[in-house]
């Protein structure tokens, strides 16, 4: 019988993010396949779980991609991980998918941790109809043509963005999105979590006195929406001690890359 293959969600901030099926299809399955090996590997020393471990990253899809669909032909079981929340939200993870069930093998999600989940239910902004667009294009053009495009798009927009180009975005916002109600989460489920919630217009004399540490979830209200500014909504998560969440920060530090 051919293997499964496992899409499982990792912490995003937290350690007591992962879910126990998670730990437990991560003992089972014959080899982790993991956006970065050293990352998860201090993930899975945390929890005293010793596995094998292969990368699969953007560099090297194509081929793990094919690595991997053998693997499960001849009946082992895969666990994908990226370095924070669901494979194949803004991280590796599509073009496995669409491989394996081409080919007729199985593949079971286990769900968990999601920044933009988690940023989209607790910003206050509606939830009933939302347009989820992950990272913006790098080059400026290309960036103010897709903001333009969005502009139109229905129900509150969520994006993702680093932490380094986070005052420009929120500069481009003014242009496409004034007057809108926007929501900044960054560090989420992290010891320093953080929400700065107001106009793009108010938003960028907030940030030009803070610093911009961890990746930002960015919601966008639609047109109408009443704005709410607010001063920084900082705290620790509750249900874990600083001790835990500076654990958590040291093994999932999400300010070099996504957290999804």
């Amino acid at each position: 019988m051919p293997g499964t293959l496992y899409l499982v969600a990792t912490p995003i901030g937290n350690l007591e993010d992962i879910t126990l099926r998670a730990l437990r299809v991560l003992r089972e399955c014959d080899v982790v396949a993991a956006e970065d090996t050293r990352h998860t590997g201090q993930l899975l020393k945390h929890f005293g779980i010793q596995k094998q471990m292969v990368s699969y990253h953007r560099f090297n899809e194509a081929r793990r991609s094919a690595e991997l669909l053998e693997r499960l032909k001849s009946g082992s079981k895969v666990a994908l991980v990226t370095d924070a929340g669901s494979p194949g939200i803004s991280d590796p993870g599509e073009r496995v998918v669409a491989a394996v069930l081409a080919a007729g093998c199985r593949v079971e999600p286990v769900p968990g941790a999601c920044a933009m989940v988690a940023g989209l239910t607790a910003s206050g902004l509606p939830t009933e109809e939302f347009h989820f667009a992950g990272f913006l294009p790098h080059k400026s053009g290309q960036r103010a043509r897709r903001l333009s495009e969005l502009a139109s798009v229905p129900g509150t927009l969520v994006l993702y963005e680093s932490p380094f180009r986070i005052e420009r975005l929120v500069g481009e916002l003014k242009v496409a999105f004034s007057g809108r109600q926007v929501v900044l989460a960054r560090e989420l489920t992290k010891r320093f979590e953080e929400w700065l919630r107001g106009t793009p217009e108010s938003l960028a004399a907030m940030l030009a006195a803070r610093p911009r540490k961890g990746e930002f979830v960015v919601m966008i209200g639609p047109a109408g929406e009443p704005s709410r500014d607010s001063e920084p909504d900082a705290q620790p998560p509750e249900g874990s001690d600083a001790d835990a969440e500076d654990d958590a920060s040291s093994v999932v530090d999400n300010s070099h890359g996504p957290a999804h």
